[in-house]
C-alpha cells in the first residue's frame, strides 16, 4: 500500500489498542477518564507508536503484542503536551486544532489527567504477555527516556531554564536531544528490544532514532516560524515570543532547513543494515521531515 494509506492503517491500528487500553469515559470517577481521553483522542499523529512498530518489523521476529507496547509511547507523549501545554510552562490555549486540556478541564484535572496517562503507560507494558526480561528491559527504557538524566524531563527543565538565554548550539542540542529526542529514540529502541534485536540491530535503530529526534525538533522550529496556528494545530510563533532556544534563532531557517535534510540523510545510512526490512522506517524518517504541520 502506499504511505499514506500505510500511515491512516497504524493510526487506525493505534487508536484501537489505546481504546482499550484506556479507561472509558464512563468510568468512575469520570471526569478524570474524559480529560485523559479529550487529549488521547485528539487527532495525534501516532508516530511515536508507529516507529516502535516498524523497528520491530525491521528485526522480524516478533511481531504478535507490539501495537499494545507501542501505545505506552503514546500515553507519555501526550502526558507530555498536557504538561506542557500548562500555565506554569509554555501556557498555550491550543494543541491540535482544539482548546487545551486545562482550558476544557481546568488546571487540577489536567495535572491529574497528566499523571493518569503516566501511570497508566507503565501499567501497559508491566502486563504485556512477553517474558520477564523483555518487559523489564521496555520499562526501563520508557522511563530513561522519559526521566531527568538525558530524558523528556531533563530536556524541558533545560528548555524553560534557557528561556532569554544566550541561544548557542552547545545549548540547543542539550535541550532537544533529551526533550523531543530522548523518546523518538525509544520507540525504535522499544521495538527492537520487543522484537529480540541483536546488539547491532539496536545499534543501527539507536543511530537511526537519534537523526530523526533532531530531525524531527528542527522542522518543527521551522514550522513554528512558517506555518500560522490554522496550520499547525497550536499557537504559532511561541517559541519566539517566549525567547526559546530553538534552531532558527541559532541557524538561520535555511540552515535549520539543511540540517534537517542532512540529518535524514544520516538516518537512512542507519538503516543499511536492515534493507528491505526497513523501508518503513525510511518513509516514516522522510514524511517527518516533509511534513507542514
Amino acid at each position: 500500500m502506499d504511505l499514506r494509506q500505510y500511515v491512516s492503517e497504524q493510526q487506525k491500528l493505534v487508536d484501537g489498542e489505546l481504546d482499550r487500553v484506556a479507561p472509558p469515559a464512563s468510568q468512575s470517577p469520570e471526569t478524570i477518564h474524559k480529560a485523559m481521553r479529550y487529549s488521547l483522542f485528539a487527532g495525534g499523529k501516532r508516530l511515536r507508536p508507529m516507529l516502535c512498530i516498524e523497528a520491530c518489523r525491521a528485526v522480524g521476529r516478533r511481531m504478535e503484542g507490539v501495537a499494545t507496547a507501542a501505545c505506552a509511547l503514546e500515553l507519555i507523549h501526550t502526558y507530555s503536551l498536557i504538561h506542557d501545554d500548562l500555565p506554569a510552562l509554555d501556557n498555550d490555549d491550543l494543541r491540535r486544532g482544539r482548546p487545551t486540556n486545562h482550558k476544557v478541564f481546568g488546571e487540577a484535572i489536567a495535572i491529574l489527567a497528566g499523571d493518569s496517562l503516566l501511570t497508566l503507560a507503565f501499567a501497559v507494558l508491566a502486563r504485556l504477555p512477553v517474558n520477564g526480561e523483555i518487559r523489564a528491559a521496555l520499562v526501563a527504557e520508557l522511563a530513561s527516556a522519559s526521566g531527568t538524566i538525558e530524558g523528556m524531563i531533563a530536556g524541558q527543565v533545560r528548555d524553560i531554564e534557557g528561556e532569554g538565554a544566550q541561544p548557542t548550539a552547545a545549548r540547543l542540542e542539550a535541550i532537544h536531544r533529551a526533550k523531543t529526542g530522548a523518546l523518538l529514540t525509544a520507540s525504535v529502541r522499544m521495538g527492537g528490544i520487543y522484537g529480540g534485536a541483536a546488539e547491532e540491530e539496536l545499534a543501527a535503530l539507536t543511530d537511526y532514532g537519534r537523526h530523526i529526534g533532531l530531525a524531527f525538533q528542527i522542522v518543527d522550529d521551522v514550522l513554528d516560524v512558517e506555518q500560522p496556528s490554522e496550520v499547525l494545530g497550536k499557537t504559532a510563533g511561541k517559541d519566539a515570543a517566549q525567547r526559546k532556544i530553538t534552531f532558527p534563532a541559532v541557524y538561520g531557517v535555511e540552515e535549520s532547513k539543511r540540517m534537517a535534510a542532512r540529518e535524514l540523510g544520516e538516518a537512512r545510512a542507519a538503516l543499511a543494515l536492515f534493507g528491505e526490512r526497513g523501508a518503513r522506517l525510511l518513509d516514516l524518517a522522510e514524511l517527518m521531515v516533509r511534513r507542514t504541520a
